[in-house]
């Protein structure tokens, strides 16, 4: 066999064409129909079929280059799987690759859609956090914070480091190196909520859920979404990352009414977010995933757990080492539970009311400075508070309001109700009640004011005019007495004849003058205090005759101010000058001191201390009063039902003389004993006989008998005398 003489590779022996031979007379050298050319001079499709496979059919058997194939035919087999292998991955990445930018494509297009209702990026700029209002006490202690906020806004670097550490632990592990956006987070959030078969984590960063608070409503729409994705990244943009963790702080929602940790901290711990504990930070961190599910004063089991959950993650993140986490799990933590029932909300709402007339619209942090005496304020929450709980129930009270004021007018306490967390109506300052016999003074200064003396006596006997026929509350009569032993023993027929001889007008300009603002009728009934008042107004109105005669105006603000120091506000002037002449002032509190000593009001005496004041039932038992003062103080306490149903017989005289009691003796602790004005140098006089019924007598005063107040029996205004007499005969 030969070999060629270049490549000396094995040729075959060439083999010649013959045409002799024995085969030569049978070879058919003639074309077939297999020979031709198919229409359109392209060759048969089925000889070339034929002519493929029988190629394919030879390499395959030859392996390919004519020879027999080495290695057997599994290893080919092997080799053409992992060839289709790979061309399927092959195809799977490239189709991936197409589909992720039909996806990139897509997401684009609807990215560009939605963001397109967002306001023009000139326009676009952080809104003023919403302004706090900080009220504080006349000391400076912190009472209520008022706002969208309820806290005020804090510097990062003022706050301890562990608190913003805890929410980036809990909320954004990779705050401080994602875009604004994190796709990883997101993912893993994704995957936790597939595999657990419900929504266990969010993929949103703060600088999302910052965006989502400061821009767009909180529904679950794709539009938000991507609106709140397209404003995150504008916040990175434009902020630095310690800025916009600032604002996430100061904005957030931590329940219970609170935006921002001081807010939350305040509400939840009773202090400011510059003074948590780790613990305490922890427990705040833990809020923000369900507020009203974690919050520490509704379900403090799930929020210790929480909280530990938070302090492990601060561990793993580095923030804290095991032990600082495990000695954080074990402090304890004392929640308020107090903050919303407290009183002191009453007066932080009434300051809210009332702020606009002093600075407009509060557009900054401001300060406002109160004239409350914290101290007091709480004893007499407390007072009110541990009566009604105690004998409420047994005479049918409850509700009930305390307003202390002093000789300036400046509100010292105020509690308007029972409980604040129950009603945070305002009793005190809103709720117009009969005030009785406590209105009785009024008529005995008119009367005074016309001529007559505490020792002036009238008939306590049946009377009847017109229609009207008062009857005294024993509905028993002593006959002759002086004013002095009819206002102390709150005599109606009394102060129904005096009512009578000076008439309504006079009695209600009197009332007027001393600070009464609530509208009255001017009838024969206002004598027995039927026309309704507040109870913040009536203690002004007893104001005067503590401070020696000078009508006052009740306030509360003393001054307002800006964080920064800035004045806005701040109180000046006085009340409405002298009401009371001193002879007439003299004559009102002897009578009044009376009241304590031997009326109606025993139950109130302070020993060693002058005080004066009076009782007030209404019509069926509905309200109960004692209003009272010494020279340092005024009291006025109401108790009764926001229904306006009758009492089991509570007279001013029981529970509120016990509560009125309480409140002044812990109030005056400290202080130095004051007269009240006028008594210790007025000059002895005495009475003259009583005179006839309805003929009243100008007769020199008698000793020691507090004043009342009496309502009108008329419209006119005669003093008593005999012109009056002969006015009334004659119609005049």
């Amino acid at each position: 066999m030969a070999r060629g003489p270049s490549t000396g590779k094995r040729r075959e022996p060439r083999v010649e064409p013959r045409l002799d031979g024995p085969e030569a007379g049978t070879l058919d050298m003639r074309l077939t129909g297999a020979d031709r050319p198919a229409a359109g001079g392209k060759p048969s499709r089925q000889r070339a079929s034929r002519g493929r496979k029988g190629d394919a059919e030879t390499k395959g058997r030859s392996g390919g280059n004519g020879r027999p194939p080495r290695g057997g035919g599994r290893k080919g087999k092997a080799r053409r799987r992992r060839g289709g292998l790979v061309g399927l991955i092959r195809r799977a990445v490239y189709w991936g690759f197409v589909l992720c930018i039909w996806a990139g494509i897509g997401g684009a297009g609807v990215l560009i859609y939605y963001a397109a209702y967002l306001p023009p990026t000139s326009e676009w700029k952080v809104p003023q956090r919403p302004p706090n209002v900080r009220i504080v006490a006349a000391d400076g202690t912190l009472m209520a914070n008022r706002g969208d906020t309820g806290g005020e806004a804090v510097r990062l670097e003022q706050l301890p480091p562990y608190l913003p550490q805890a929410v980036i632990a809990i909320e954004d592990r990779r705050f401080r190196s994602h875009f604004g956006l994190d796709p990883l987070g997101l993912a893993r959030a994704v995957f936790t909520n597939i595999t657990s078969g419900r929504l266990v984590q969010g993929g949103s960063t703060l600088t999302q859920q910052l965006a989502k608070n400061l821009f767009l409503e909180p529904d679950r729409t794709l539009k938000r979404k991507v609106q709140e994705a397209v404003l995150a990244i504008w916040l990175e943009a434009s902020y630095s990352k310690d800025e916009i963790l600032e604002m996430y702080l100061n904005r957030v929602y931590f329940g219970a009414g609170a935006y921002g940790v001081d807010g939350a901290a305040r509400r939840y711990f009773g202090k400011s977010a510059r003074l948590v504990s780790i613990a305490e930070a922890a427990t705040l961190a833990g809020l923000l995933k369900a507020p009203s599910r974690y919050a520490p004063t509704r379900n403090p089991d799930l929020a210790a757990e929480r909280a530990a959950t938070v302090l492990g993650a601060m561990a793993e993140e580095g923030y804290l080492t095991e032990r600082e986490a495990t000695d954080a799990i074990a402090a304890p933590m004392r929640v308020v539970t107090h903050h919303t029932s407290a009183s002191e909300n009453y007066v932080a709402d009434w300051v809210m009311e009332r702020l606009p007339g002093y600075v407009g619209a509060v557009d900054a942090d401001i300060i406002v400075d109160t004239t409350i005496d914290l101290g007091l304020q709480i004893i007499a929450e407390d007072a009110l508070r541990r009566a009604l709980d105690e004998e409420g129930a047994k005479r049918g009270v409850g509700q009930g309001a305390v307003v202390t004021l002093d000789g300036s007018g400046a509100v010292k306490a105020l509690v308007g109700g029972r409980d604040y967390s129950r009603s945070q109506f305002n009793r005190a300052v809103n709720a117009r009640r009969q005030p009785g016999s406590a209105f009785k003074p009024f008529v005995y200064l008119a009367a005074l004011e016309r001529g007559l003396t505490p020792g002036t006596v009238r008939q306590d006997a049946p009377v009847k005019i017109g229609k009207w026929a008062p009857q005294n509350y024993s509905k028993s009569y002593r006959g002759p007495v002086t004013l002095t032993e009819a206002l102390s023993l709150s005599l109606n027929t009394v102060a129904a004849r005096l009512a009578n001889e000076v008439g309504p007008k006079a009695i209600i300009r009197t009332a007027r003058k001393l600070g009464i603002s609530s509208p009255l009728a001017s009838n024969l009934s206002i004598s027995l205090g039927t026309s309704e008042v507040t109870p913040l107004e009536i203690a002004a109105a007893y104001v005067p005759f503590s401070n020696g005669g000078h009508a006052v105006v009740p306030h509360v603000i003393r001054s307002i101010r800006t964080m920064d120091g800035k004045l806005l506000y701040a109180r000046k002037g006085d009340g409405g000058g002298r009401v009371i002449d001193h002879r007439t002032l003299s004559d009102m509190n002897m009578m009044m001191g009376e009241t304590l000593m031997t009326g109606t009001g025993k139950a109130a005496h302070l020993a060693g201390r002058p005080a004066g004041g009076k009782t007030g039932t209404s019509q069926d038992f509905r309200d109960g009063w004692f209003i009272g003062y010494t020279g340092s103080m005024t009291t006025a306490v109401w108790l009764g039902n926001d229904d306006n149903s009758p009492t089991k017989r509570a007279t001013g005289g029981s529970l509120p003389a016990k509560i009125w009691k309480d409140v002044m003796s812990a109030g005056h602790q400290g202080l130095p004993v004051a007269g009240l004005p006028g008594i210790s140098d007025r000059p002895v006089q005495v009475a003259e006989p009583a005179a006839p019924l309805d003929m009243p007598m100008r007769d020199i005063p008698a000793e020691g008998d507090p004043a009342r107040r009496l309502p009108p029996m008329r419209d006119g205004e005669g003093g008593g005398g005999p012109l009056d007499l002969l006015n009334r005969i004659f119609g005049g």
